[in-house]
């Protein structure tokens, strides 16, 4: 079930900090939709688990709700596409249904062993504009934590993508996240191999520590292609890395909604990031890594939480009101193309 709880604390975070903030329309580049109901059993995940704590659905109807609570004086559009953990088919089927029915851009979500004629008819049927695979489905013989990008990612995959200049938003695998020599080989080799791919390295590569980044920007850097999201990224050390590395013109702001409602702030210990939550609104939250508890009232949601970090490094790093609107809402747009408003009947 979702559910979305919005407290005078968040409203007055929302008027007093990000509300000026924000360009009046921007586009949320990384949205889940998906309903309980499409949840398979996959047993090899290497994905995060403490997601489950917060929502197991959100269905389109609910996604334009939030955006009218959390954001009610700004336009949102979203790209949308399923969750991670779902059943494939079933829900690229409702993804296409809301996408037809909304006006929503939308990724199909790939697996990794599907032929790349039936992925490529697939896309250009439902008018998707390109993929968003994911590591928890890769061949089950393979370790977590020796995925790699091309087990989810096929080349097949990859040069339908490239013939047809598709966005391609990755979720890197892998415990070594964005530094990790593997996972930066393969997306300079994607960049190489696939000029026309729209490359977008989401949550800035998982750097969610300091630690986490190592000398990955002294490489992607130099990239002329890959952009990055910064997706359920609070870490201002790989926002501000990523900015300096490849510049505001390549950095998308997205939700990963519905997670992005958890009542949250985020810190850093050791090279490893811990969700700080309201004790006892999560339930049982021993057995997950990244969570621990806080008697404190002053938590407000995972998305403000994310751009009031976006914020402060925009001021430190002396951006222009155009590089914020580059960020929130020209990027997106000429990834994505000419949009209409969309509908919400």
């Amino acid at each position: 079930m979702y559910e979305l709880n919005v407290n005078e604390f968040d409203r007055h975070v929302y008027e007093t900090e990000l509300k000026d903030f924000l360009p009046d329309r921007f586009f949320d580049f990384h949205t889940h939709v998906y309903k309980a109901s499409f949840n398979a059993d996959i047993s090899h995940n290497g994905g995060s688990s403490w997601i489950d704590l917060v929502a197991d659905e959100l269905p389109a109807e609910d996604l334009l709700r939030t955006y009218r609570v959390l954001f009610p004086d700004k336009e949102v559009t979203p790209l949308v596409f399923g969750g991670c953990l779902t059943d494939l088919d079933r829900n690229n089927r409702y993804v296409l249904d809301m996408k037809e029915r909304y006006g929503f851009p939308a990724l199909f979500r790939s697996g990794y062993d599907m032929p790349a004629d039936r992925l490529e008819e697939e896309v250009k049927k439902g008018g998707f504009l390109g993929l968003k695979p994911y590591l928890t489905n890769c061949p089950p013989y393979i370790p977590s934590r020796e995925v790699r990008i091309f087990d989810f990612l096929p080349h097949e995959h990859l040069q339908a993508a490239d013939r047809n200049g598709w966005i391609v938003m990755l979720h890197i695998p892998r415990d070594g996240r964005l530094k990790d020599p593997v996972n930066l080989a393969q997306l300079l080799e994607i960049e190489e191999k696939y000029p026309n791919v729209k490359l977008i390295v989401a949550h800035i590569g998982r750097a969610y520590a300091p630690e986490d980044i190592g000398n990955a920007f002294d490489l992607l850097g130099r990239t002329r292609n890959m952009c990055f999201d910064f997706t359920a990224n609070l870490s201002p050390d790989a926002i501000k890395a990523c900015l300096k590395a490849v510049g505001p013109r390549r950095l998308l702001f997205g939700s990963d909604l519905p997670i992005a409602v958890m009542r949250m702030y985020r810190v850093t210990e050791g090279g490893v990031y811990y969700n700080v939550v309201p004790r006892g609104l999560y339930g049982d939250v021993s057995r997950e890594a990244h969570m621990r508890e806080s008697d404190e009232t002053a938590i407000t949601l995972m998305i403000y939480q994310q751009i009031r970090v976006f914020r402060q490094c925009a001021a430190e790093l002396r951006l222009r009101d155009s590089d914020i609107e580059d960020v929130f809402y020209n990027n997106a747009q000429r990834l994505i193309g000419p949009v209409s408003r969309f509908s919400e009947k």
